[in-house]
């Protein structure tokens, strides 16, 4: 499977070192099988001056069963739990790589209101239920890392 990550510089060997806390699934190196979805990824950098390089990289999927692996099929509660803990910073899952939708700006917005008390579960849940996710796959562990491959990067 061709995957893609968005940024502002080639990473050939991608690290959990400089991944942020506080994120949708948790700190890790995230990646996306939809080219758009990293070219939208690069928009913050250019946003800064910064250029945007995609990044390519070959993931092996036949080694995925020796992994311990969460796949969020939609915007379920499950998925919504799931981010408001990573968000919270209380994320003490355990899992190699996790698959699902990303809190994009209307998702987010929703997600804020449920997480702010505004709105409640079932409300969210309703609103979320008329996005179409993206997907977002996060390499939590340098185990999981390890199965990517660099295929070379473009500007963007």
């Amino acid at each position: 499977m061709i995957l893609y990550h968005g940024s502002f510089l080639a990473i050939s060997q991608p690290d959990l070192a400089h991944s942020r806390p506080n994120v949708d699934f948790g700190r890790g190196f995230y990646v996306t099988p939809l080219y758009e979805q990293a070219k939208k990824w690069c928009g913050k950098f250019k946003r800064q001056g910064k250029d945007g390089i995609i990044s390519k990289y070959e993931y092996d999927e036949q080694y995925e069963p020796e992994l311990k692996v969460l796949k969020f099929e939609s915007y379920s509660e499950e998925w919504l739990d799931f981010i408001l803990s990573c968000r919270g910073g209380k994320d003490v899952a355990d899992y190699d790589l996790v698959f699902g939708g990303v809190a994009n700006d209307k998702v987010f917005n929703t997600v804020e209101l449920y997480f702010d008390g505004l709105i409640d579960k079932a409300e969210a849940l309703k609103r979320l239920r008329y996005e179409k996710p993206n997907l977002q796959i996060c390499f939590r562990t340098e185990k999981a890392l390890f199965l990517l491959r660099y295929e070379g990067s473009e500007k963007v």
